[in-house]
Formats: structure tokens, C-alpha cells, sequence
């Protein structure tokens, strides 16, 4: 007697099915057009969960200059004069300091060139 497969079958069909919802036209409903896209999808999401890492360094990059050039310094003098001061504090930091507390901001800025004038 052979085994029939049709529980694991309809088992993994639903798997995809599932992870399938929301998709418009045959992507929902049709199961090889579902399992392309629920595969690309996730090819796709875990692309982007390295791609959002990128782009959100780029924007606290953004944001830091924007902040130092309105106390008359350029970024990389900024960054430089961390290092320098050896004030370690990292870029997503550094943004929200500069958006959410300007006043600090422009201490800390003030005290890394006051180390390296020093």
C-alpha cells in the first residue's frame, strides 16, 4: 500500500496561504503564484532589515550636520573632535541630542573643542 501525501501537501500549501494574505489577484489565492511571492517577500525583507540599518546611520548623518553647521562647525570636524576628546557617543545618540535637546547638544559640542584647543 503507498503513502498518500495529501495532508503534508495541503499542510504546506496552507503555510503559504496564510503567510499569502492581503496579496492582490492571483498572489491571494493561487498557491505557486503565492508561494513566488510570499519567497520574493521574504527575500525582500530580509534585504531591507540591512538596507533600514544603512539608510538610518545616513539620516542621523544628516541630522548631526545640520545641528553642528548652525553652531559653525562641519560634521567631520565634529566627529573628529569626539575622538579626539575621547567622547564616545554614537550617531543615533548624537541626532537625538541634536533634535530633541539642542542646548545639550551645543555643550557637548563646546566641550569636544574645548579638549582639542586644549
Amino acid at each position: 500500500m503507498r503513502v498518500k501525501g495529501g495532508v503534508k501537501t495541503r499542510k504546506r500549501h496552507n503555510k503559504y496561504m496564510k503567510l499569502a494574505k492581503g496579496y492582490r489577484g492571483g498572489r491571494g489565492v493561487l498557491y505557486r503564484s503565492a508561494r513566488e511571492g510570499v519567497e520574493k517577500g521574504l527575500c525582500y525583507a530580509y534585504r531591507d532589515r540591512k538596507v533600514r540599518k544603512r539608510e538610518m546611520r545616513g539620516l542621523w548623518i544628516v541630522r548631526i550636520s545640520a545641528a553642528a553647521k548652525e553652531l559653525g562647525t562641519s560634521y567631520s570636524r565634529l566627529i573628529d573632535a569626539l575622538n579626539k576628546a575621547n567622547m564616545i557617543v554614537d550617531r543615533k545618540m548624537l541626532a537625538e541630542l541634536a533634535v530633541s535637546d539642542p542646548s545639550g547638544f551645543a555643550q557637548l559640542v563646546k566641550t569636544a573643542q574645548g579638549a582639542v584647543a586644549a
